[in-house]
């Protein structure tokens, strides 16, 4: 364990057990009391009303409201249920007794138990999702001004080479890469997007400037941009990339696909948002104009997470003049709002054909994509979408895509997530002409 308290481990180790045993503990006490009726009247109702009110929780999320598609896994509602079963349980002895009144201090402790028990449940949860590995995880991240202007001497991947191979590793390298936080308009597209992240690796500061390829990196809904900044260790996997080649490091932009954090645009150009346009027109359009980049679909790739990840496929093969390479991590089968009926409807009117257009499965059986390179990756406990990332892979395969498919440790969570980013940098720098 290290020394600084924001990097302590918040999925493994000591902090989630302890905080694990204080909840359970601060479960029974709330559970056990010597008020006036609590076990035959108390203490069944709140049991009640905490089976009713996780019910509620789960329908409400799962068929009403249908933030996300995939609807909230049984072991998360349980946790929820534990969290709500600690609140009527505060509620109920914090309910006066005729002619005992309550102290103000044990009304302080019964509120003490419940928050116990509540943030027992939020750590169960985010070990479940593996989303903040550590506090660092949950603070903003450090953010450094876009470096402006061009330099007039670049170093570029010359034809049958690497851009490794004619790389000389400058005296004056600096150690690490940075990140910007920064608008990117829906100049076309009308799509309003919020900030992206700009992640420049060493060799960027450097002159002669190496024309570095690019990576478009989506985070999953409900998400944000900088999920992959925070959760996902973006700057570290990309800091040591780059660190075991002489600074050498694709740029990544980390783009808002959704616009919101609940938000589902479905990454088409539909009734719902242009985000098609957004990220095959104006994400590369911005990138070109304030970036010196690798130029041509060789140089530029396309990732991202669950729905990042279905997205991903989706641009690949809707704009593959733009993305010459995709990596989709825990994508799904086709783009979804909860049902396909339901996405047909509100996205194309219920137009079945023109959902068909720009579906990738569609797409990927009528066109074919040799030049295209395609890397798929799941958790190895991932039983809803392991299924659907094997189908996308064979339909790419018969497609002709040059596409691989890989499993690692996990299920849909952030363990997933850094490691089919991590495990797969080097294969994007090979597709994208940065080495052998």
């Amino acid at each position: 364990m290290t020394w600084n308290p924001l990097d302590w481990s918040l999925i493994d180790g000591a902090i989630p057990n302890i905080i694990l045993v204080l909840g359970f503990a601060a479960l029974v006490a709330l559970a056990v009391s010597g008020l006036p009726h609590w076990w035959t009247v108390r203490l069944p109702c709140a049991l009640v009303a905490a089976a009713v009110l996780t019910v509620l929780v789960k329908f409400t999320i799962d068929d009403w409201w249908q933030p996300w598609p995939d609807g909230l896994p049984d072991e998360v509602a349980s946790w929820v249920g534990l969290a709500v079963l600690a609140l009527c349980l505060a509620v109920a002895r914090l309910v006066p007794a005729a002619g005992a009144p309550m102290r103000w201090r044990t009304r302080l402790g019964v509120i003490g138990l419940a928050v116990v028990v509540v943030v027992m449940a939020s750590s169960q949860v985010n070990r479940f999702y593996q989303e903040y590995p550590t506090l660092r995880a949950m603070l903003s991240p450090e953010t450094h001004a876009l470096p402006t202007g061009r330099d007039p001497n670049t170093v570029a991947v010359p034809p049958g080479k690497t851009l490794s191979e004619v790389w000389k590793r400058p005296a004056d390298l600096p150690e690490k890469g940075t990140l910007s936080s920064v608008p990117i308009p829906g100049t076309k597209s009308g799509f309003q997007a919020r900030d992206a992240y700009v992640y420049l690796p060493p060799a960027y500061y450097t002159s002669p400037r190496p024309l570095l390829p690019v990576l478009v990196l989506m985070a999953g809904q409900p998400g944000e941009p900088a999920d992959w900044v925070n959760s996902g260790a973006l700057q570290t996997t990309m800091d040591s990339f780059a660190a075991a080649h002489d600074g050498l490091a694709p740029i990544v932009v980390v783009a808002d696909e959704t616009g919101s954090t609940w938000g589902n645009s479905l990454c088409m150009n539909s009734r719902i948002a242009q985000a098609q346009t957004y990220l095959a027109d104006d994400v590369p359009n911005w990138i070109k104009d304030h970036l010196q980049t690798g130029t041509g679909r060789g140089a530029w790739s396309i990732g991202g997470l669950s729905l990042g990840g279905t997205c991903s496929l989706q641009l690949a093969v809707n704009a593959p003049q733009v993305y010459g390479s995709f990596l989709d991590i825990s994508g799904q089968q086709e783009p979804t709002l909860g049902s396909h009926e339901q996405t047909v409807q509100e996205a194309f009117g219920g137009d079945e054909a023109a959902f068909n257009a720009v579906d990738p499965l569609h797409v990927m059986a009528r066109q074919r994509f040799p030049d295209t390179a395609a890397a798929f990756v799941v958790g190895n406990s991932d039983g809803e979408f392991g299924p659907q990332q094997q189908k996308v892979y064979n339909a790419a395969v018969q497609a002709g895509m040059k596409a691989k498919f890989e499993t690692v440790p996990g299920g849909h969570d952030w363990n997933t997530f850094r490691a089919g980013l991590a495990n797969n940098v080097p294969w994007l720098a090979q597709q994208t002409g940065l080495i052998r």
